[in-house]
């Protein structure tokens, strides 16, 4: 283990040194001024300025006249397999140093951290003085200073109560990509992750993970002077219901701050932070199978949702050999139960499971769409899945949450717990990001937390910049959690007569492309049943056969809002992938080690399939379309 330490002296601030396990990363924490400070450099370069950290309690501040008194250290390696996250085996190692600060004589905190070659993590341990069982976590200190120079790619932090039927944030603004550092967003900072360019020094990104019913959701708040500072909820989230403060339990935790750091982009592609620090908080019998799925809404819109089309979806996702298929929101009043149980028995017969969409909805937003009143209710929610169980139902998709204050997260982990009960998988839209959760809850399948799909349907222009908006999310977003995004259309028009609406600029195989770019375990393709018909045989035979699941993921090339190129495994294929947002054709020679030099290798390209061979130095040329991607496969 490389540690170091510089010993405190009177009237001089402790300081302690932690590295990642090759050495590249170096972490220093001090008590600078009575202060919690640290500082993260990469490769000699500082990524991470000197900057704070602590919390503001009712039963203290401790954030100030604070001694760094103690330092443990240990080593953490760490193997674990999860099937529904970029790669199914991981193995993790770290170096652990524990940071106990006093004050007033008394060890009020410990700052854990653990920095891995890709990462360094850190959470906040507080202590239970004599008779104090609890606290109020008013505040946390924490920041991220960037250093001069640094460019963004952020995305806003919606006005709480604004947007759709007031559901707004929900985490589906657009990124700003190559910003400038100094700014808050529109008024009110920044929602997770949070992607950062340190001039030709590399990349960082910022995120969170292991986020509970024991804490809430925070945004990443800027300053004018290039500090970044971990933000609570806004007071008018959720309606104005819940307090923006946290309850805690004593002896507490808070989730862990991320930040992940690389001279490229391969450390942010390939991270697996989220997953490393947390485990499993209940076990489940039920083994959940993952899969493709269709759904009709995206096309259709609300009036498909009814019997006769759901069952037409059915059909067309048993000929796809498909897992499920989506019914979207009002099928209560447009389908109803009994005719839902019906569908669920025809679709058994065909091999396709039912998700069902729920509003997730009591008293903190304007969102009619039912059923509503249930998954807020545990009454009822308990009831109705209970039903869903003797049904036969595979999931649900539960849209249109509040904002992140404490109690919004309890919901989610209600929902969580429940469904695990009736052998249920969830899917969030509407909704905050996933921290962590693939791995803390077994039955949790992916949130949408991004300008998704439905977008492409209600605007022209988010057709138009569809291409540059993928570019980005494989970059941030996608790289934390499993991404519902609903996409990989093959008809030219977002209307079911494929004749009208807004129209889809980018081409068929960048529809394929995203399949494999956006990962989530569980995904419901934007296709259509005409699509059998008039789309073409080599794009829907590689929609039949796309893994929803990898072993393996690896960055090739990109930048976030230009272009993006990426490897994914499952079992022993490899598909690459890429999508080009640049206005122009994009070129490039692609290093390809995964392939044997010489071996005949599928390209889709140019929106048509053909055969190339991997050189000698295992490259392979490519000419990207704009608003165009390639796949490659053996």
């Amino acid at each position: 283990m490389s540690l170091s330490a510089v010993c405190p002296l009177l009237g001089f601030a402790a300081e302690y040194l932690v590295n990642s396990p090759d050495g590249r990363i170096a972490v220093t924490v001090s008590d600078d001024g009575g202060r919690a400070m640290y500082e993260v450099k990469y490769d000699d370069k500082v990524f991470i300025g000197k900057s704070e950290l602590g919390l503001v309690t009712n039963i203290g501040d401790f954030s100030r006249d604070l001694i760094l008194s103690n330092v443990d250290r240990k080593s953490i390696s760490e193997s674990y397999e999860l099937r529904n996250i970029k790669c199914s085996h991981v193995d993790y190692s770290a170096n652990e140093m524990v940071c106990s600060f006093e004050k007033d004589g008394s060890r009020v905190m410990a700052v854990v951290f653990r920095v891995s070659n890709r990462d360094v993590a850190f959470r906040y341990v507080v202590n239970a003085p004599k008779g104090k069982f609890c606290c109020v976590v008013k505040e946390e200190k924490t920041s991220f200073r960037m250093p001069v120079g640094t460019t963004t790619f952020l995305c806003p932090q919606s006005k709480p109560m604004t947007g759709f039927a007031g559901t707004a944030p929900s985490y589906e603004t657009r990124y700003t990509c190559d910003g400038p550092i100094g700014k808050n967003g529109w008024s009110f900072g920044y929602t997770f992750p949070c992607l950062f360019r340190n001039g030709d020094n590399g990349w960082v990104l910022l995120s969170e993970t292991g986020t509970d019913g024991n804490y809430c959701g925070c945004r990443l708040l800027g300053e004018s002077d290039g500090n970044y500072r971990v933000g609570f909820p806004m007071a008018e989230e959720c309606n104005g219901w819940g307090d923006t403060t946290v309850q805690m339990a004593l002896p507490g935790e808070t989730p862990w701050r991320t930040i992940t750091l690389g001279a490229t982009l391969a450390n942010i592609v390939e991270t697996t932070v989220a997953w490393d620090l947390v485990k499993p908080k209940y076990t489940t019998g039920h083994k959940y199978e993952y899969g493709k799925g269709t759904w009709s809404w995206i096309i259709g819109m609300d009036s498909s949702c009814n019997f006769d089309e759901q069952r037409r979806y059915i059909d067309f996702a048993a000929a796809m050999g498909y897992r499920s298929v989506l019914i979207d929101a009002l099928w209560d009043v447009q389908i109803g139960y009994d005719r839902i149980e019906q569908l669920a028995e025809y679709g058994r017969q065909k091999g396709v499971g039912l998700y069902l969409w729920y509003n997730s909805n009591g008293s903190w937003n304007h969102a009619p769409q039912s059923p509503r009143g249930i998954m807020n209710d545990p009454i009822k929610r308990k009831e109705e899945m209970r039903w869903m169980k003797k049904a036969g139902i595979l999931g649900i998709k539960v849209d249109f949450f509040g904002g992140d204050k404490q109690m919004m997260m309890q919901l989610y982990e209600q929902i969580l717990t429940d469904a695990n009960d009736n052998n249920l998988l969830v899917i969030f839209h509407g909704c905050t990001l996933p921290r962590g959760w693939e791995r803390m809850y077994p039955n949790y399948a992916a949130s949408e937390a991004v300008l998704a799909s439905e977008n492409l349907h209600f605007s022209q222009g988010s057709c138009d910049t569809e291409a540059h908006c993928g570019t980005i999310h494989p970059f941030i977003r996608n790289t934390v959690g499993s991404m519902d995004f609903g996409g990989s259309a093959l008809n030219k028009f977002y209307n079911a007569n494929n004749k009208t609406g807004s129209r889809r600029v980018t081409t068929d195989v960048y529809a394929l492309a995203t399949a494999v770019l956006f990962q989530s375990p569980v995904q419901h393709f934007a296709l259509a049943p005409n699509n059998l018909d008039d789309a073409p045989t080599w794009a829907i035979d590689f929609m039949k056969q796309v893994p929803t699941t990898w072993d393996e993921v690896r960055f090739v090339d990109g930048y976030p809002g230009r272009y993006v190129i990426m490897a994914r495994r499952s079992g022993d294929k490899w598909y690459v992938a890429g999508i080009n947002a640049t206005g122009e054709p994009l070129k490039k020679t692609l290093a390809l080690p995964m392939f044997d030099a010489g071996k005949t290798v599928n390209m889709y390209m140019n929106d048509k399939l053909s055969n190339v061979k991997v050189s000698k130095k295992k490259t392979v040329s490519v000419v990207i379309p704009d608003n165009g991607g390639v796949v490659i496969t053996d």
